[in-house]
């Protein structure tokens, strides 16, 4: 049964990726990102993770990164596999605070620059949080930090407008009194930009995994100097038969 308290969430794991790890999968990103450059995944990509209905591509990625970063969705095999063991091998800490956890999505590739950053969202449980898989948290394991800003926050609210009504989520695999947050979690939404918010920053190490859920509101500061670079995913819960 998947509990309120997974999707709000926020968990560490530090030591996540060891050094050599680092080392590796900077040298994968380093090599593809050379090869191919900003148009493909900067400054020129038409393409996002973010969706936002009635949007275009190009209005979401205004909304969530109007600054723009790199964003990479298709990893290299080597790099795909070393962070799906990295996972496996975290995973008897990170089940502590995601017990519904079954399977973990392919990992994306991010990185901002000056003045880049995401805005303040929640990514949701799913389209129809009813149906299956369901998305239980994210995660974003660091692998270069900035010199300056760039650290993650999330952001709490006890403002009733976050969560739609009430209703019965039991028979649906959820623990009794279960909440679903409202559609437009993000700031293309009025309601959502006059929200009164607490904002709890972090700034994590090169190979610190941050994980939380996916009905946390959460962002990126922006870059003052230097760069961050990280790799991000989602945990899901499948139908348990």
């Amino acid at each position: 049964m998947i509990h309120l308290a997974e999707s709000l969430a926020i968990h560490s794991v530090e030591g996540f990726l060891t050094p050599d790890e680092v080392a590796n999968l900077t040298d994968v990103m380093d090599e593809l990102l050379g090869a191919r450059g900003p148009e493909t995944y900067g400054a020129g990509r038409t393409a996002t993770m973010h969706e936002v209905p009635g949007l275009r591509p190009e209005e979401a990625m205004a909304v969530y990164e109007p600054d723009g970063r790199v964003e990479v969705s298709e990893l290299p095999g080597s790099a795909e596999t070393l962070l799906q063991k990295a996972a496996s091998r975290a995973m008897p800490t990170i089940a502590w605070v995601l017990p519904s956890v079954t399977s973990l999505r392919p990992w994306t590739y991010v990185e901002y620059g000056p003045g880049q950053h995401i805005t303040p969202h929640a990514d949701g449980i799913a389209l129809d949080p009813m149906s299956w898989p369901r998305q239980i948290a994210g995660i974003s394991v660091v692998v270069e930090t900035a010199a300056c800003g760039g650290g993650f926050y999330v952001e709490t609210t006890s403002d009733e407008r976050i969560w739609s009504p009430q209703r019965d989520t039991a028979e649906a695999g959820y623990e009794a009194g279960m909440r679903i947050a409202n559609d437009g979690a993000d700031n293309s939404s009025k309601w959502f930009r006059e929200l009164r918010r607490t904002r709890w920053t972090v700034n994590p190490g090169v190979g610190c995994a941050i994980i939380y859920g996916s009905q946390l509101v959460h962002g990126t500061d922006p870059v003052g100097e230097g760069r961050a670079r990280k790799f991000i995913s989602w945990f899901v819960a499948e139908r348990q038969e």
